[in-house]
């Protein structure tokens, strides 16, 4: 006996694909994302310390440090990010500026410990 048709799909064979999202998923990917931007910022400023970075370099150096980890994530996702995150962009943007709190100590600390003392 063969299974009756779907409502959207008229009997005619043709299967018609339904994208279903799980915000719980979602948001459990964005929250990994932000786990991942702090760590990154935690290297990136012990990096950019040890190497003695100032002003306008280091933070240059954090947005690089960002970018790369953005271009990582989305070869990571398979370039599907749509189906892992509720925007495109949210691999990008979702945590940049909480981890500059983090990059920022991380960086003036290692600077500190290994320039000035």
């Amino acid at each position: 006996m063969a299974a009756p048709a779907a409502p959207g799909n008229a009997g005619n064979g043709a299967a018609e694909e339904v994208e279903r999202f799980d915000a719980t998923s979602m948001r459990f990917n964005t929250a990994v994302i932000g786990r991942i931007r702090t760590g990154a910022a935690v290297i990136s400023g012990s990096t950019a310390g040890i190497l003695g970075l100032t002003g306008l370099y280091g933070f240059g150096f954090y947005f690089v440090a960002s970018l790369l980890l953005s271009l990582l994530l989305f070869v990571k996702a398979k370039r599907n990010v749509a189906a892992h995150f509720s925007s495109p962009s949210a691999i990008t943007t979702d945590g940049l500026f909480d981890g500059l709190s983090t990059y920022v100590l991380l960086w003036t600390f290692m600077y500190g410990m290994v320039h000035v003392y």
